[in-house]
C-alpha cells in the first residue's frame, strides 16, 4: 500500500493519550476529523492503522487522541513517528496545485538557457509561501520560494520544475 504523510507526531499532551501533531497537510480539518483513518508509520515497522476520536487544535499544533489508544502509556511509543494517509484517501488537488510527494525529487532548471540547479530534496513552511529546498552537488543548496516569478511551471512527465531564477537566490 502506498502512503502520503499528512503529520509528524512530535509529543503526547497530558495523560490520556492525546498526540500532538506537526501537520503537514493542507486540510487538517478533513484529515484529522473524528472517525478519519490515519496510519502511524515508524521506521521499517509496519504501519499501525488508527481512528481518529478527537482533534483540536493548541498553540498552533493538531492535537488528537485515536480511538483504543486513550492513555499516555500507550501513545508515547509513537513519539517522532510519521502520520500518512493510504492513496486511495486523497484528495483531489485543484489545477497547478501539489502534493509534497510529486515535488520532491524533480529536477530543477532554468528556463533561459537549460542549466540545471539541482533536485529538490525538502519543502519547507515557513509562513506566506513554501520554501523548495534544492540540492546541489559539491555546493550550498538553494532555497526558492514556491511563487509564481520564480516557479514558471511544474513538469511532473518530465520531473521537472521550470524557474526564472531572481537575482540573490544563488
Amino acid at each position: 500500500m502506498e502512503f502520503y504523510q499528512v503529520g509528524k507526531i512530535v509529543n503526547t499532551h497530558g495523560i490520556r493519550g492525546e498526540v500532538r501533531v506537526k501537520s503537514t497537510t493542507d486540510f487538517n480539518d478533513q484529515r484529522f476529523a473524528p472517525g478519519q483513518i490515519l496510519y502511524i508509520v515508524q521506521g521499517k515497522q509496519a504501519p499501525v492503522e488508527v481512528k481518529v476520536k478527537s482533534h483540536r487544535q493548541h498553540k498552533g499544533l493538531d492535537l488528537l487522541v485515536f480511538e483504543g489508544l486513550e492513555n499516555i502509556n500507550l501513545v508515547e511509543q509513537y513519539k517522532q513517528a510519521d502520520l500518512k494517509v493510504s492513496k486511495d484517501q486523497q484528495a483531489n488537488l485543484d489545477e497547478g496545485d501539489y502534493y509534497y510527494d510529486q515535488i520532491i525529487g524533480l529536477e530543477v532548471v532554468d528556463q533561459e538557457d537549460g542549466t540545471v540547479y539541482g533536485t529538490i530534496k525538502e519543502i519547507l513552511s515557513p509562513g506566506a509561501n513554501d520554501v523548495w529546498v534544492v540540492s546541489r552537488k559539491g555546493e550550498d543548496d538553494i532555497l526558492l520560494p514556491a511563487i509564481a516569478d520564480v516557479i514558471k511551471e511544474v513538469n511532473l512527465d518530465q520531473k521537472q520544475v521550470i524557474v526564472e531564477m531572481m537575482e540573490g537566490l544563488i
